[in-house]
């Protein structure tokens, strides 16, 4: 009987051990070793993401709310920069406006070493990458860039954007990054502010419209991301009224009535939650008084709660630093008052370690509830499954072959040539100026603007305020260059040059002065091209719109003389031009083209016909502003919707 007792003992004891040494080595337990549903692609999205949300830690959870500059890893000693995601377990990089000129092939590399370090953690959450990538991937050097948005409205077209949003999102898949901060829904109802160019119109109806397809090209039709190895994930930004504020002010007070506020805002947001978004990016600015980072009412209540959005709330970068006046004067406060009013992932580019810090000890010390770090934490794996990152997490290598392609091109010429608005040809009505005739002896071309690709291309291009001139010598790595060292494209006097006869002098003037138009009294006529130097946000606020020097000088040195002139504008919004008017021939808006100008030249010289119109209200000067179609006190220089077809 002894013997038999001890044998059974023995045997115990002997499972005991096993069983012990099978859970220390992480793959014997039911836990571990076997099914594991969050790992199953089979499974429903909901089930995956409570699955895994059971197993994490409270520094995993953390991990994942948090978003942080790429330069961390890129120039973080080798020995520590993969304690960026082993050690403080962040789930998502961005690459900021200034993050250029990298090759597509050896950014795809990076993404995926990033990746692979994500995935050797203990959970093995894959890692989301994201940039701006607002007209085009336009932080790369040789990227397809299309007009901005404001000339995107221009054209009606929703069929041309979604296939700009199915091209950039193609793009940026190339580079390796799976999230782009686009679109920009906002509805630009001042045109002082600095980003009115991001906004497709004044009309909440043409900026739904364009949102609702930007999205199915970005992500596909299905929730989320349809096919992830040529989709991403979007974000519409920025929640809400960042087009209203008071003197068109960025970052200012927006004060809106709820009829402002629901029925001109928030209309391009909720079909954007309709159709399934990724992410939603809260706004600098304030909706009556209070800062929409902390805005818990409209954010939680309204965006979460009443419209049903499922996918995740991001900060804008550093957002919650500026909830408070000066920014980080109470950074423990804005920690929780962005988080309880529901911002979900927070864009914190470099102090990332005191950020993780100061959140864990707001939950531990019960300022933030358990549940509403479960919420933030679900929503982002919630989107993280749905883009099918977990079972695509490494980039796809061989899309860099598409990246700036010729039939990219096309399409942004394309684009190009239907945003553009015709608003004057002829000084009366059987004085026709445009067609113009290609066969003529001599023109003149005047103005900086016509030969400056940054200057055609905008803010938000290869930098943050973009580019003065060809963009050589912008970025440390030279191999996206053509060898001339330009950006690839067409400007607007290499466009004319490639479309006139090949019998006709073309002659470049940069700045002309009082003597232009007599030494080239001969010429046929004159192609003036001014408008604005770049500028993205803040720096774009203007309480003039008047066209930059020496624009005026060009105009009053070539116009006016005897000889057609016609003018064409480069611009990211209505300026003042009322005053030059009677000695313009023709006057064309070709907005922020990008790097396509030969879809300026397309229209002018008739091969296609004008078919843009406006997207805002051309007023006649400051003092009427803001003034928007349907106002009481109507009295624009060209309504809203005006553009003459040819």
């Amino acid at each position: 009987m002894a013997a038999t007792i001890y044998g059974v003992r023995s045997f115990f004891l002997l499972a005991a051990i096993v069983i012990l040494l099978s859970g220390r080595s992480g793959g014997a337990t039911a836990a571990t070793r076997g099914y594991i549903k969050y790992k199953d692609p089979k499974a429903a999205v909901e089930e995956r993401v409570e699955d895994l949300l059971t197993r994490m830690t409270l520094p995993e959870k953390l991990g994942q709310m948090c978003q942080v500059d790429r330069f961390n890893f890129s120039f973080y000693p080798p020995a520590t920069r993969h304690e960026i995601f082993t050690k403080y377990l962040i789930g998502s990089v961005l690459s900021n406006p200034y993050d250029t000129g990298a090759n597509p092939s050896k950014r795809v590399v990076e993404a995926n070493t990033m990746q692979k370090l994500s995935l050797s953690t203990r959970l093995g959450i894959p890692l989301l990458y994201a940039i701006d990538a607002v007209h085009g991937h336009n932080t790369f050097i040789n990227a397809t860039i299309f007009p901005h948005n404001v000339g995107l409205g221009a054209t009606r077209d929703p069929d041309l954007v979604k296939k700009i949003g199915a091209i950039t999102a193609l793009e940026v898949r190339a580079t390796g990054i799976a999230q782009a901060f686009a679109p920009c829904v906002a509805v630009c109802r001042d045109p002082r502010w600095g980003r009115c160019y991001e906004s497709y119109s004044e009309d909440p109806k043409v900026v739904t419209m364009m949102t609702e397809s930007i999205m199915e090209g970005l992500q596909g039709n299905a929730p989320y991301v349809a096919d992830f190895k040529t989709k991403l994930a979007g974000c519409a930004k920025h929640f809400v009224g960042d087009g209203g504020t008071v003197g068109g002010i960025n970052e200012n007070n927006t004060v809106a009535d709820n009829a402002t506020l629901f029925g001109i805002h928030m209309p391009p947001f909720e079909i954007a939650v309709k159709k399934g978004i990724a992410s939603i990016m809260a706004s600098y600015s304030s909706l009556n008084g209070v800062k929409m980072h902390a805005n818990r009412a409209m954010i939680t209540d309204y965006l979460k709660n009443t419209l049903k959005f499922q996918g995740f709330v991001i900060s804008d970068w550093l957002g919650i630093d500026r909830i408070t006046t000066p920014p980080r004067a109470n950074y423990t406060y804005s920690i929780e008052a962005s988080i309880n009013a529901g911002i979900d992932m927070v864009m914190v580019p470099f102090q990332y370690i005191e950020f993780l810090e100061g959140l864990t000890k707001l939950v531990n010390g019960g300022y933030i509830p358990m549940s509403r770090i479960d919420d933030a934490v679900r929503r982002v794996l919630r989107v993280k499954f749905s883009i099918g990152l977990f079972e695509n997490p490494l980039a796809e290598e061989t899309l860099v072959a598409e990246f700036g392609s010729e039939a990219h091109r096309e399409v942004a010429r394309e684009a190009v040539r239907k945003s553009m608005v015709l608003l004057k040809n002829g000084k009366t009505n059987v004085d026709k100026v445009i067609p113009l005739q290609r066969n003529v002896k001599k023109i003149v071309v005047a103005g900086a603007h016509a030969n400056n690709m940054g200057w055609q291309c905008g803010g938000f291009t290869l930098t943050w305020q973009g580019f003065n001139g060809t963009g050589e010598n912008i970025g440390r790595n030279k191999a996206m260059q053509l060898p001339t060292g330009k950006t690839r494209g067409t400007t607007i006097l290499e466009a004319i040059m490639k479309t006139v006869d090949h019998t006709t002098e073309v002659v470049y003037v940069e700045e002309p002065n009082q003597d232009t138009s007599k030494l080239h009294a001969d010429a046929a006529y004159t192609i003036v091209v001014v408008g604005e130097a770049p500028y993205a946000e803040t720096q774009g606020d203007s309480t003039t719109l008047s066209i930059a020097a020496p624009g005026p000088d060009t105009i009053r040195h070539t116009c006016g003389s005897g000889m057609k002139c016609i003018v064409v504008l480069v611009t990211g919004r209505p300026l003042v031009i009322e005053s030059y008017l009677d000695t313009i021939d023709a006057l064309v808006v070709a907005w922020l083209p990008g790097t396509e100008g030969q879809g300026i030249t397309d229209v002018l010289f008739g091969d296609h016909p004008f078919t843009g119109t406006l997207p805002r209200t051309w007023m006649k000067s400051v003092t009427q502003l803001p003034m928007n179609v349907g106002d009481k006190n109507y009295d624009p220089l060209f309504p809203f919707g005006y553009g003459i077809k040819t």
